[in-house]
């Protein structure tokens, strides 16, 4: 296992990186130091061509409570230069990352899930905004990316209300990928992991991007942006292994 500081653990598996949120004693709640090393995590895990697929985690029972409030007024936001809280929810990460929630994802807890491409969560876990009433606002994504996750009458209520909403109903909504008995949240993004790796890595990256560069754009301008991104695909060897498995009946073999 390699423990990257106190706070966070990450573990190297088999083209993936386990990223463990581990200050249990708040709830996993983000600090300076706890964002620096998300931070790192996260860039290992960009730079690493020997991983695939990142997890996001956390430990004690819990994903994350958010912004640590007892260390607010010393250190401010937890922010990492452009990259947002904990160098995620502004970040702009090519390989797919994974929430594995159990327990409270609340305020920028719950941003850093949003942030992240697909959620796993166990039945008795439970996503939140609850800033407003702690006199703040959901400015880490939570009012920009929830209206577009959940019906927007749903997405104003928890924002306007600070209403919690429980695993299985989020899950209802689609805001969940898979739902888990309790303590099965990392086991099931694992195993959505291996699903992602199993498919080319290169479009996969390349579908990554086109959602994120085309979200929100009209149909015709969507298209101007994703040709010159889609258009070299269709000319790579893994394109013609995928289709010359699929004429075979057989896995593709991708190679990196």
């Amino acid at each position: 296992m390699d423990i990257q500081s106190p706070a966070l653990v990450t573990e190297p598996r088999p083209g993936v990186l386990l990223i463990t949120l581990n200050r249990p004693h708040v709830r996993n709640a983000v600090d300076r130091s706890l964002a620096e090393a998300v931070d790192a995590a996260l860039t290992r895990l960009e730079t690493d061509t020997t991983l695939n697929v990142g997890i996001l985690t956390g430990s004690g029972g819990h994903f994350c409570s958010g912004m640590d409030l007892k260390t607010f007024p010393a250190q401010g936001v937890p922010v990492v230069a452009d990259r947002g809280l904990a160098g995620l929810t502004r970040a702009r990460l090519r390989k797919p990352l994974i929430a594995a929630v159990e327990g409270a994802a609340v305020a920028g807890g719950f941003e850093l899930a949003l942030a992240c491409d697909l959620i796993t969560a166990a039945d008795t876990a439970f996503f939140g905004l609850p800033e407003v009433a702690r006199g703040l606002v959901a400015a880490e994504g939570g009012a920009i990316r929830l209206p577009g996750r959940l019906p927007y009458h749903l997405a104003m209520e928890m924002l306007l209300t600070a209403a919690p909403l429980p695993a299985p109903e989020a899950a209802r909504f689609g805001l969940v990928n898979e739902l888990t008995p309790e303590g099965e949240a990392v086991r099931a993004a694992l195993d959505l992991a291996g699903r992602v790796q199993a498919q080319s890595h290169d479009a996969v990256l390349v579908t990554k991007r086109i959602v994120r560069d085309t979200r929100g754009l009209d149909d015709l301008t969507a298209y101007t942006v994703q040709d010159p991104i889609s258009t070299p695909i269709f000319a790579t060897t893994g394109a013609a292994e995928g289709a010359q498995a699929f004429t075979e009946k057989r896995p593709p073999a991708w190679h990196r």
